[in-house]
């Protein structure tokens, strides 16, 4: 169970996404200006960061690189009304839940292992086949329980423990008060945690 837990919390650390180079108002600026250089670092930049959420969302591979295709089309359109009130991270990761919500609405999510297209590269190599095969399938109880959630505490949870945001970030993408944002993710926890304790009694009886 606390395996199963620390799966969902060790994640966040494979999913800091660098900030560096240019500031966000000036890549905007030069956007505006028909600068393409300037597009591309930002694809560059969040196109990990849009796929992984819109996997996330889907639970599927092929799904989500359509969204994360659609997505960037919408911030190429869109990405000069970006004025700064926020960072441009969290005004893509708005724009990315947004249009998951309106492409896959209330489908059932697929049961995928909760780790990276490219989790492959974060493989302890030191780890045995077994306990690789013990870790994987401990993501895909995990992911199972994830996919259960209700969708307003499930992207809560997600937001947190897998894309690693803040608090405040989250309040914004969403836009919610920090105060709702720390309910749903504790209700969400609470939930996640009660729905694996169940998966896994059933695994023991």
């Amino acid at each position: 169970m606390e395996q199963a837990i620390e799966a969902i919390h060790g994640e966040a650390s494979h999913t800091g996404y660098s900030e560096v180079g240019h500031s966000d108002l000036d890549l905007v600026t030069r956007h505006r200006h028909g600068d393409e250089a300037a597009f591309e670092e930002v694809y560059q930049r969040f196109s990990p960061m849009v796929y992984n959420l819109a996997l996330r969302m889907s639970g599927n591979a092929e799904d989500a690189a359509d969204l994360a295709q659609e997505v960037f089309l919408r911030i190429y359109r869109h990405l000069t009304k970006f004025a700064g009130r926020s960072t441009l991270k969290t005004w893509i990761y708005r724009v990315t839940l947004n249009y998951c919500h309106s492409r896959l609405g209330r489908k059932q999510l697929a049961v995928k292992p909760l780790q990276r297209d490219d989790s492959r590269a974060f493989e302890d190599p030191r780890r045995g086949p077994e306990e690789r095969t013990l870790a994987h399938d401990t993501e895909r109880v995990v992911a199972a329980a994830l996919s259960q959630l209700k969708p307003t505490f499930r992207e809560a949870v997600i937001l947190r423990d897998l894309e690693g945001l803040s608090y405040a970030e989250i309040a914004e993408v969403l836009g919610l008060r920090v105060g709702t944002v720390r309910s749903r993710i504790s209700r969400g926890r609470e939930r996640l945690k009660t729905l694996l304790e169940m998966t896994l009694l059933e695994k023991d009886l």
